[in-house]
């Protein structure tokens, strides 16, 4: 469903819950750093009003899922960490199309958006499924519904302000190119991606 073409090692999982404060410091920023981009994308592009009526609820959305991770954070007497660079998303931003037009510049963002909830969505479902602890499988379903709908929305946004075809070609393209880059990071559980 979500086109990947490199499915995440499942020894990640395992990793994952060796530190318990790492990986929930890191999503609640991966949730705060979502609201950003919509945020960003609504005030670069205020005159696609149904961008900017479908991406306000999930800036909220968004927001709460950065709550609710704090929630679970302090439910468990665990701490929010720092913020870390994600190399992740660095890497697909420098596949971003440069010295494009605005509405190329659009496309390219919303391609991006779209691959980083797919991979959200990818983990939180290895998460739902392989965690040991039964809240946080029940906790990590929710959050993997939620990007489903993400990935597709921003998909479809993509489809919807450029060219079809061009944006199906150029989202291979990413695909391609993400694969290259999960073959290339450390396995790491401190991370969400």
């Amino acid at each position: 469903m979500l086109g990947l073409k490199l499915p995440t090692d499942p020894r990640w999982v395992n990793l994952t819950e060796k530190s318990l404060e790492d990986i929930l410091t890191d999503h609640a920023y991966c949730e705060q750093k979502a609201a950003t981009s919509c945020i960003s994308l609504i005030q670069s592009y205020p005159e696609k009003e149904e961008m900017v009526r479908e991406l306000a609820p999930i800036v909220t959305e968004e927001w709460g899922h950065f709550r609710a991770v704090l929630h679970e954070l302090e439910s468990r007497n665990l701490k929010l960490g720092r913020q870390r660079k994600d190399q992740y998303v660095n890497e697909l931003l420098k596949f971003e199309k440069k010295g494009c037009g605005r509405e190329e510049r659009l496309i390219e963002r919303l391609l991006v958006c779209a691959l980083i909830e797919a991979r959200s969505c990818e983990r939180f479902r290895l998460l739902s499924v392989h965690l040991e602890d039964e809240h946080l499988k029940q906790f990590y379903h929710k959050f993997m519904v939620s990007e489903a709908g993400h990935y597709r929305l921003f998909l479809t946004l993509a489809r919807a302000y450029g060219d079809e075809e061009s944006v199906n070609a150029r989202w291979q393209e990413y695909l391609d190119h993400e694969a290259e880059i999960m073959k290339e990071l450390d396995l790491r559980g401190d991370r969400m991606h």
